[in-house]
């Protein structure tokens, strides 16, 4: 078989589609796939490629219905059911991915490679305590690098396990890598103190780590944590200076102005007229949209109302922006564009808010509603109203220099670039100002303004409110975040299991000589 004609010819056609997919003739080389995939209707990682075709010709949808067929023919192979799995969880099929995860295959299977790649599947969809089991069975089986003890110590802090997670981080750091990532999450599993602490060591690391790097950055950051916790401030600024400016250096420049272009367009379409004009409401539990600036204060509201015996925190989801763009068929990446904001005058936002509840329902289990927290939705929040009307809309709001600061002594990889320059961050926090103040004037009543100050001082007030707007009865206890023992996978992993404090408040004063430039474009006088 492996050398007959028909084989030959396959074999032919599979590189000649490859060949036409390196050289960006997309259309050719979906031609060639869909003419192999015509004699082999099983055969996954044509199907697979065959989507990415589609994909890179803008072509949303089929490529979404040629994954979902890729999942119909897995076979027991379980690396396979996680390529599969891998490609519908990136493209909102959701539902498909847990399917594949679920496959038989992955049961029996005693690849380690195989259940840290499921496992880190199941950390995309939330699914903490199923990706620790899987990393457990593959612990078993001999992984035990660097890279994998990271991951699992990660996995063990979602989970609440704080202590075994330090122990593994630091087994990690011990192997001799330079993880910079490590270094960090490290630094932020607890607060530091003189006599236990890795100040030494992160000095250390950061002389060893190639200058520019990510790692150095990381490493850089864990040292500006630690030394801000042990309240030496002059090296901590010069620690956090360094972090900000590495990885200002490593990616493009932000520009702030393609931002605000954006912005404008966003609200030229979304006037009251338009966002009157709302779906009727899809059946199923309510979805209460949490937004805000990332370290607003999100991540304890959440812990606060996933307390309440009717409400389910399903944390930080991208189905809603997903199945924006399926609506839209528009391929992309990140949240908005001006391609997906153009063909979304078309969309049906009925169907969007169907799609959306049939993706993300199970979440609740069995609830009446269930929190959606992902903080940049502030820029959705137009279409999260005309496809869900029956949503809570729910902005944490936090003074603007906390804010920033706290921004600024983040460190979010790519993910939010805008952090790490002064002018960039004040620029991104008063569009971000703005795009919220026109919400609350063309749709008024549907978002709910929370300050993080309230939070903080008096929870109990703080989810009192929210509960009103989402017209439930207050249950008391919901403002002791410690009763909540689930799963979270923020920034704040560690801190939201601890008892509520308000030392956030005012924090950046301690460097207010330093963040005078800041100030001077977040609070102009």
């Amino acid at each position: 078989m492996a050398s007959s004609p028909q084989a030959i010819a396959d074999r032919a056609l599979w590189q000649q589609a490859r060949l036409h997919l390196h050289d960006g003739r997309y259309a050719e080389a979906q031609r060639a796939f869909v003419r192999l995939l015509e004699r082999h209707p099983a055969l996954v990682p044509a199907r697979l490629m065959c989507a990415a075709t589609l994909l890179a010709q803008g072509r949303l949808r089929e490529a979404c219905e040629q994954t979902r067929r890729a999942a119909g023919t897995i076979g027991n192979d379980a690396a396979l059911a996680c390529r599969v799995a891998q490609a519908l969880s990136a493209l909102g099929e959701t539902n498909a991915a847990r399917a594949c995860l679920a496959h038989p295959a992955v049961a029996s299977t005693r690849s380690g490679a195989a259940l840290v790649a499921l496992a880190h599947v199941h950390q995309g969809l939330g699914e903490h305590p199923r990706a620790l089991a899987l990393m457990e069975r593959a612990r078993a089986l001999g992984h035990a690098d660097p890279d994998f003890r990271y991951y699992r110590a990660l996995q063990l802090q979602f989970n609440g396990r704080l202590d075994e997670a330090e122990a593994e981080m630091e087994a990690c750091l011990r192997q001799g890598a330079t993880l910079g990532r490590a270094s960090l999450s490290l630094a932020r599993i607890r607060r530091q103190r003189p006599g236990a602490n890795h100040v030494d060591a992160l000095r250390a690391r950061l002389r060893q780590a190639p200058a520019g790097s990510e790692d150095h950055a990381a490493i850089a950051f864990a040292l500006h944590k630690e030394l801000d916790d042990l309240d030496d401030r002059a090296p901590a600024w010069e620690a956090l200076q360094l972090a900000n400016a590495t990885m200002a250096a490593r990616l493009p420049p932000c520009d702030s102005g393609a931002e605000a272009a954006l912005f404008d367009a966003l609200v030229a379409r979304s006037g009251a007229a338009e966002l009157a004009n709302v779906a009727a409401p899809a059946p199923g539990p309510a979805p209460v949209f949490v937004v805000g600036l990332p370290r607003s204060g999100t991540t304890l509201l959440e812990r606060v109302l996933g307390n309440h015996s009717r409400m389910a925190a399903a944390g930080e989801l991208d189905d809603f922006p997903r199945q924006l763009r399926w609506c839209a068929d528009r391929h992309g990446h990140g949240l908005l564009d001006h391609a997906l904001l153009q063909a979304s005058d078309g969309i049906d936002f009925a169907l969007l808010g169907q799609r959306y509840l049939a993706q993300t329902r199970w979440r609740a289990h069995g609830r009446d509603f269930f929190i959606d927290k992902l903080p940049p939705n502030f820029m959705l929040l137009g279409f999260i109203h005309r496809a869900l009307p029956q949503a809570r809309i729910v902005h944490v709001s936090r003074a603007p220099m906390d804010v920033c600061f706290s921004n600024y002594r983040a460190m979010f990889g790519n993910a939010y670039h805008y952090s790490y320059g002064f002018d960039s961050l004040a620029r991104h926090h008063r569009q971000y100002r703005r795009l919220m103040a026109h919400w609350h004037a063309a749709m008024p009543g549907a978002v709910l303004d929370l300050p993080y100050e309230l939070l903080v001082r008096d929870s109990e007030a703080a989810a009192r409110r929210v509960f009103d707007f989402c017209g439930l009865p207050f249950e008391p206890g919901c403002g002791d975040t410690r009763r909540n023992t689930s799963a979270v996978a923020t920034l704040s992993a560690a801190q939201v299991r601890q008892p509520i404090h308000a030392r956030g408040i005012g924090e950046w004063r301690r460097y207010e000589r330093q963040l005078a430039p800041l100030r001077a474009l977040v609070e102009p006088r």
